[in-house]
């Protein structure tokens, strides 16, 4: 992506389609009182952004066909030396 636009939000206010044409090849970052305050992005780089999203959940809230997969995950070879380290550990 190119380089960004800053404008004022008052100037975002007079000129919104010429900012919403920009923000279809680069960020537009609007301000208030000289503080950056929000960011206009193009649709396509918004949904490009979001399906790299992460779902995140709460402890016990796993669904239990993510807690079986991770649970039946089998670790690299590679990494089986790994397992000496923590042979005496204890909670």
């Amino acid at each position: 992506m190119a380089g960004m636009i800053r404008v004022s939000s008052t100037d975002f206010g007079k000129e919104v389609g010429r900012y919403q044409d920009a923000a279809l090849s680069q960020p537009v970052i609007v301000t208030r009182n000289g503080r950056d305050r929000t960011v206009m992005i193009s649709a396509e780089e918004y949904w490009r952004l979001k399906s790299r999203d992460r779902q995140v959940y709460r402890a016990g809230e796993l669904p239990n066909d993510l807690f079986e997969a991770i649970k039946n995950a089998k670790m690299d070879e590679r990494h089986a030396h790994l397992d000496e380290l923590i042979q005496d550990w204890t909670p």
